[in-house]
């Protein structure tokens, strides 16, 4: 092979070009992180069972999804939570190298096998599957700056300006809402209930019946008389938009023309449609959102990203309303690549001044000099190609290469230097008598 590229000196230059053309395509599409993935890809599950108890929201739902799961093609493990909150989240591990977009299909396609025997709660809340990294990329807080929105308001603007926009973003993998948005909250008063001798599951039943959007249709339609010129939409106004709409919902009408209303026995008001969680930002209400990375997903664009789309939505926020990002590892993981682009660049640095310091020849310094950027060009070609990213240990082998790079590069250029000094050969002759000598104590060395 040594003599095979000395012979043919231009197409060794044209292959050297061709691995910089590469090296220089593939940077842009290399993920950037602060380590590499070593854990197994993992997908959550996650859904919520209102009011239950830990144990019946084992038994009626965690249980049926981890039952199903277990013939689930190359599934390494999984582990599931279950709060008193009526939250449940299942993180099933895959084996190393599985495809994790094709596993989270077989996970889903699994699950609706189960659906028809899940609560009906569970069903109307929804099941979802999510392939994300379990770290946290960022928090992003909203806070009201006049204190003319509280936690749940600003919950509210999150959910529906923000929410939907990060989760668009290219390498989100999933955002959390750590708040709460504005609901209908109905609060029963259960010794009004026991004097109307009704449950709680009439008033639900109550509610669903009356509060309901009616597709009531066309009048005119064809086919229609030829007198008929004109088609006139009906609408319905069976959609409830106010407490005091939802508090004349009839729960009950006696036989003597009394009845019963919603608003005899809870107090209604618009308030948080969950009260899990508080978020706090220097003492004051909050509300946060959660950011985490995609598995394949690079870490300084995504965060570069968010921060980005959150400069331009914040022109539409309501006044006093103000977002920061209070919690971000980019910089860490910036300056972590920094500095091993710091020590790469010394390291090249050093061996060109240490090669022209015992060489003393220019030309024979600059051989393993463009042999450096060369190969880490190469490199970056291999590290695409094998699913790596940019990381701090990835960039540690090549600074480690770069060592053993230059060594080779020595022992080639001293051996040629030494042959064309004794023998007086030409440098082509020279080159090929030493690399004869010495191919294989150069891959020893490599090895």
């Amino acid at each position: 092979m040594p003599g095979f590229f000395i012979a043919r000196p231009i197409f060794a230059w044209v292959v050297a070009i061709f691995i910089c053309l590469g090296g220089v395509l593939a940077l842009p599409f290399l993920p950037v992180a602060q380590y590499p993935v070593i854990a197994p890809p993992s997908i959550s599950i996650s859904t919520v069972y209102p009011g239950a108890s830990t144990q019946n929201l084992y038994f009626s739902v965690t249980r049926l999804i981890e039952e199903e799961l277990n013939g689930t093609a190359k599934v390494l493990n999984y582990e599931s939570t279950s709060d008193t909150t009526g939250e449940v989240e299942i993180i099933v591990n895959f084996q190393p190298g599985t495809d994790i977009a094709l596993a989270a299909v077989d996970v889903q396609n699994r699950i609706k096998r189960i659906e028809p025997r899940l609560p009906e709660a569970v069903r109307e809340q929804g099941i979802l599957i999510v392939e994300a990294s379990s770290a946290i990329l960022q928090f992003v807080t909203l806070t009201s700056s006049d204190g003319s929105l509280d936690e749940v308001g600003l919950g509210d603007v999150a959910t529906r300006n923000v929410l939907p926009e990060l989760r668009r973003l290219p390498g989100v993998g999933r955002a959390r809402l750590f708040s709460t948005e504005r609901a209908m909250r109905v609060w029963l008063d259960p010794d009004k209930m026991l004097g109307f001798n009704l449950t709680a599951r009439d008033v639900e039943a109550a509610i669903e019946a009356q509060n309901a959007q009616v597709a009531s249709g066309l009048l005119g339609l064809q086919p229609s008389p030829a007198t008929q010129r004109t088609q006139n939409m009906v609408l319905v106004k069976g959609q409830l938009e106010s407490p005091e709409d939802f508090g004349a919902i009839v729960l009950r009408a006696n036989p003597d023309g009394s009845t019963v209303r919603l608003r005899d026995v809870a107090r209604l008001e618009v308030g948080g449609l969950s009260y899990a969680f508080s978020t706090r930002l220097n003492g004051k209400p909050a509300a946060a959102i959660a950011v985490q990375l995609a598995p394949t997903g690079n870490a300084l664009a995504t965060g570069e990203a968010v921060k980005a789309k959150m400069e331009q939505l914040a022109r539409f926020f309501p006044p006093g309303v103000k977002y920061e990002v209070s919690y971000d590892v980019t910089p860490v993981i910036t300056a972590s690549v920094k500095k091993v682009l710091l020590t790469l660049a010394e390291a090249v640095v050093l061996v060109f001044v240490v090669m022209y310091l015992f060489l003393q020849n220019f030309r024979y310094t600059l051989i393993p000099t463009i042999v450096v950027p060369i190969a880490l060009l190469g490199t970056c070609v291999l590290l695409l190609l094998m699913g790596f990213s940019i990381n701090v240990l990835t960039m540690f082998g090549m600074v480690l290469a770069i060592g053993i790079l230059v060594d080779d590069a020595i022992v080639v250029v001293e051996n040629v230097e030494r042959i064309m000094a004794e023998e007086g050969l030409s440098p082509r002759e020279a080159t090929e008598k030493a690399m004869g000598q010495i191919t294989g104590a150069v891959i020893g060395i490599t090895l």
